[in-house]
C-alpha cells in the first residue's frame, strides 16, 4: 500500500477521501486555488499546496500544476475524487507517466466510456440496450433537427462529454429545438471544451436507475446494487437512495447483470457507476430499462451504497489501485437496510434556485446522521464552484424510517446568513408520494410550486419570536417611550404583539408561558429556524432594500459574480415582462435573468464574454406607456 495520496479536489470529496486515508495511516497532500486558501480541506491535510488563482480552469483543471503538487509533496498517488479531472483521460496518463499511482480506471476506459455517444456504441456490441436516439459524427445543426423529428418529441440534447446535468436540455417541440441546441453547445464547451451533443428519446415517466460496479486489475468485477437518484433538477441530483424504491428480485438481477457485463466490456478497474433509464409508467420492468452513461469515478451518492453494503468505496479504491484483489466476492456483498441521501446546496428555492454566496456565520448541521460537509461555521461559500456545502445520509432497516430521520436532520439544519435548500429538501421527503416511493424525474418539477415557496412561520414561531424579543429588548431598553408594548391606565394586557419576519408584519399571540427561544443574533440581524428555514425576526418595520428599489426602477443587476455568456436584447428593444435580458454563468450553472415588467431597454452596461462583479447595473428599462 502506498503511503501517501494527493487529493486533486476540494470540498467534501476532499475531507472524505482525506477521512479514510487518516484511518488506513496514508499520509493526505491537499491542492487549493487562492479562493480555497482557508477552505476546511485545507487544514485538514497534513499538507497543501496552492495551484493557481480561483477560477477553476487556472487551478483544479490544471494538470500540470496537479502534477507539480505531487511531485513536490512527495506523494505516492493522485486520487482525482469527482468533477475537475477525475474522467481527463489525458490527465490519468499523466499521473502514470509521472511515476504515480492513479487511483482510478485506465486512461483508455476513461477516453472509451467519456464519449455519451461512443459508450452506447460499445454497450450495443456488448449487447446492454440502450435509450433510442442519435449518436452520429455529423454535428451540422440542420443534420441534428432532422433527426429529432425522425425520433420524436419530447427529447432531450446532452452534451456528449458532459455529467452533472450540464450541457443538457429537454426539448418539447420542433420550435425549440435551435435555442435548446445553441445553449446546450455553449454550456458544454464552456464545462467540458467539447460542444458536441447526442439526441435521446425522452422518456415520459423516467425513473433514474444506476448500479455501483468495481473492479480489480485481475479481471474480476462485482456490483454492489442499485441506487435511485430520480429526485433531480435541472438534471442535478437532488435527493438519492438504496435500494431503488419498488424494485423486484428480477428486475435487480437483469440490471445488475447488465451493470456487471458493460463494466467487463470495457475492462473496467476500480469504482464506477452504470446509470440506467428507467420507463417507470407501468413500475420497473426489466424490458423497460435502458443504458444511459457510464461514469468512470466515484459518485456523489456513493455514501448510500456505503450504508446498505456496510462497505467503504474509498479504502476499495486505495486497495484496488496499489494492486490488491477485491476485498469481497460479490456472494459476501450483502444489501441491509435503506438509506437515503440529500444535497445541501447554498441556493435559494424560493428565488429560482439562485446560488447563495458569503460567510457562514452560523452553520450548524444535525446529529445522529451521516453528515459530509464541504465547510465549517465561519468559512466562506465561493462563487467559483459548485454550490453543494453538504451531504446528509440517513440508515434505518426500512425506506419509512431512513425517509423520517432524514427529513427530521434536514428540518434542523440552521445557516445564516447564507440561503440554503434545507427546508426544500424536508418537504421534498414529507411529500406523500415520496412517502409512497411514487418517485420519477419529473417529481420535484410538477410540485416545483408547493415545495419551492417556504411556509409562512407558523403560530408557535411567531410566539416565540414575539417572547424572544420582548425580553431582548427589555434587557436593552429601560425607557417606556422605546418599549415594544404600549402605556395602559386599567386596561387588559395585549394578547398580540406586532413583529415583523422576513419584514412582513405579524400580529404575534402572546403567551403567558416563559419560552426559552434560541434566537441567534448576528450582525444586527434577529433570526429564528424552523422546518430547516431561516427566518429574520424583528420588533420594527423594516428599512426597502435597495435591491428590490432597483428592480421597481427597471434595474437589472447581478446577483453574485460571474459570466455574461449571453444578450438578448439591444438598446431601444422593447421588450415583456419575464422575457430574457441576459444569461449569467456563476457557481457552474447558467442563471437567467429577465425583464421585471413590460418596458424599453433604456440602457446596456454589458456584452457577451464580459465577468461582472454582485450588484452590479447589467441593464435598465423604461415602462412602454405607449
Amino acid at each position: 500500500m502506498f503511503k501517501s495520496v494527493l487529493v486533486a479536489n476540494r470540498g467534501e470529496i476532499a475531507r472524505r477521501i482525506f477521512r479514510t486515508a487518516r484511518r488506513m495511516g496514508i499520509a493526505t497532500v491537499a491542492v487549493y486555488s487562492e479562493a480555497d486558501a482557508q477552505s476546511a480541506h485545507v487544514r485538514e491535510a497534513d499538507h497543501a499546496i496552492l495551484i493557481g488563482p480561483p477560477a477553476a480552469r487556472d487551478s483544479y483543471l490544471r494538470a500540470d500544476a496537479v502534477l507539480a503538487a505531487a511531485q513536490d509533496s512527495g506523494a505516492e498517488a493522485i486520487h482525482p475524487g469527482y468533477g475537475f479531472l477525475s474522467e481527463n483521460a489525458d490527465f490519468a496518463e499523466a499521473v502514470l507517466a509521472a511515476g504515480l499511482i492513479w487511483i482510478g480506471p485506465p486512461a483508455k476506459v476513461i477516453s472509451a466510456m467519456g464519449r455519451k455517444d461512443a459508450a452506447k456504441a460499445l454497450m450495443i456490441k456488448a449487447g446492454v440496450p440502450v435509450t433510442p436516439g442519435y449518436l452520429g459524427e455529423d454535428q451540422d445543426a440542420e443534420n441534428l433537427q432532422a433527426e429529432a423529428a425522425r425520433i420524436g418529441y419530447p427529447l432531450l440534447i446532452k452534451a456528449v462529454a458532459g455529467g452533472g446535468g450540464k450541457g443538457m436540455r429537454r426539448v418539447e417541440t420542433a420550435d425549440g429545438f435551435l435555442s435548446a441546441l445553441t445553449s446546450c453547445r455553449r454550456e458544454a464547451a464552456a464545462g467540458f471544451g467539447d460542444d458536441r451533443v447526442l439526441i435521446e428519446k425522452y422518456i415520459s415517466t423516467p425513473r433514474h436507475i444506476e448500479v455501483q460496479v468495481f473492479g480489480d486489475q485481475a479481471g474480476r468485477v462485482v456490483h454492489l446494487f442499485e441506487r435511485d437518484c430520480s429526485l433531480q433538477r435541472r438534471h442535478q441530483k437532488v435527493i438519492e437512495e438504496a435500494p431503488a424504491p419498488g424494485m423486484t428480485l428480477a428486475v435487480r438481477e437483469a440490471v445488475t447483470t447488465a451493470a456487471v457485463r458493460a463494466a467487463q466490456a470495457v475492462g473496467y478497474v476500480g469504482a464506477g457507476t452504470i446509470e440506467f433509464i428507467a420507463d417507470a409508467g407501468e413500475g420497473l420492468r426489466a424490458d423497460r430499462i435502458w443504458f444511459m452513461e457510464m461514469n468512470t469515478r466515484l459518485q456523489v451518492e456513493h455514501p448510500v451504497t456505503e450504508a446498505v453494503t456496510g462497505v467503504d468505496l474509498v479504502e476499495w479504491q486505495f486497495r484496488v489501485a496499489a494492486g490488491e484483489r477485491l476485498p469481497l466476492t460479490q456472494d459476501e456483498i450483502k444489501l441491509s437496510g435503506h438509506a437515503i441521501e440529500a444535497r445541501l446546496y447554498a441556493e435559494n428555492p424560493a428565488s429560482g434556485f439562485l446560488p447563495s454566496i458569503g460567510t457562514l456565520e452560523h452553520f450548524q448541521l444535525p446529529d445522529g446522521v451521516r453528515v459530509d460537509s464541504a465547510v465549517e461555521e465561519g468559512d466562506e461559500v465561493s462563487p467559483f464552484y459548485d454550490p453543494m456545502i453538504a451531504k446528509l445520509i440517513a440508515h434505518a432497516q426500512t425506506r419509512e424510517g431512513a425517509s423520517d430521520l432524514l427529513a427530521e436532520a434536514c428540518a434542523s439544519v440552521e445557516i445564516w446568513p447564507v440561503k440554503a435548500n434545507a427546508g426544500f429538501l424536508a418537504r421534498c421527503l414529507d411529500h406523500p408520494d415520496f412517502i409512497a416511493g411514487k418517485v420519477d424525474t419529473g417529481f420535484i418539477e410538477n410540485r416545483l410550486a408547493d415545495l419551492a415557496q417556504r411556509p409562512a412561520p407558523s403560530a408557535a414561531l411567531q410566539t416565540l419570536a414575539a417572547a424572544a424579543l420582548m425580553a431582548s429588548d427589555q434587557g436593552e431598553i429601560n425607557d417606556p417611550w422605546s418599549a415594544l408594548t404600549g402605556f395602559r391606565l386599567n386596561a387588559p394586557p395585549p394578547s398580540e404583539l406586532r413583529i415583523y419576519v422576513d419584514g412582513e408584519p405579524f400580529d404575534a399571540p402572546m403567551s403567558d408561558e416563559d419560552f426559552e427561544a434560541d434566537l441567534l443574533v448576528l450582525n444586527d440581524a434577529s433570526v429564528l429556524f424552523e422546518g430547516g428555514e431561516a427566518f429574520a425576526v424583528s420588533s420594527r418595520p423594516p428599512v426597502r432594500d435597495p435591491a428590490s428599489l432597483a428592480a421597481g426602477n427597471g434595474e437589472i443587476r447581478s446577483p453574485m459574480p460571474g459570466k455574461v455568456v449571453s444578450v438578448s436584447a439591444n438598446l431601444g428593444d422593447k421588450v415583456l415582462k419575464g422575457q430574457v435580458i441576459l444569461v449569467l454563468e456563476a457557481m457552474k450553472m447558467e442563471h437567467t435573468l429577465i425583464a421585471p415588467f413590460d418596458g424599453i431597454i433604456e440602457a446596456l452596461a454589458v456584452s457577451t464574454g464580459d465577468q461582472v462583479s454582485e450588484g452590479v447595473a447589467l441593464a435598465r428599462l423604461k415602462a412602454d406607456i405607449a
